[in-house]
């Protein structure tokens, strides 16, 4: 996928996020930060079934624009799920929890060019 292609489709993961009232939806670019993905995108959930009907529609919804290759980590999580989007990481956490891991604050520093490497 070329970056403007990715670009946009992380634009319609914020939307659906938000349409699905997700709170606190951040987007970070990580480009030259790691081969890992283009963005990550970071949001809450009200509650235990909020987060795991989250990211349900969301694959869902990947899935019709024709992102068959998807998946969920954390399906047995009552407080994160992960989907991978290939390009794009998205994490749904339970408030306490993202609060906890903070990975806005981890993913938006520099990284310096030797830790890139995974």
């Amino acid at each position: 996928m070329k970056f403007d292609e990715i670009n946009q489709l992380k634009i319609e993961i914020e939307n659906i996020l938000n349409d699905n009232k997700a709170v606190e939806v951040k987007s970070i670019n990580l480009k030259g930060k790691t081969s890992v993905a283009d963005f990550m995108i970071i949001a809450s959930g009200n509650s235990s079934r909020h987060i795991q009907a989250l990211s349900e529609i969301l694959l869902e919804k990947l899935r019709k624009k024709g992102l068959n290759d998807c998946r969920i980590e954390g399906r047995d999580s009552f407080d994160w799920k992960l989907i991978d989007a290939k390009d794009i990481i998205v994490h749904i956490f339970h408030p306490e929890k993202r609060k906890f891991y903070n990975l806005e604050r981890m993913w938006s520093e520099l990284i310096p060019q030797e830790r890139l490497i995974i």
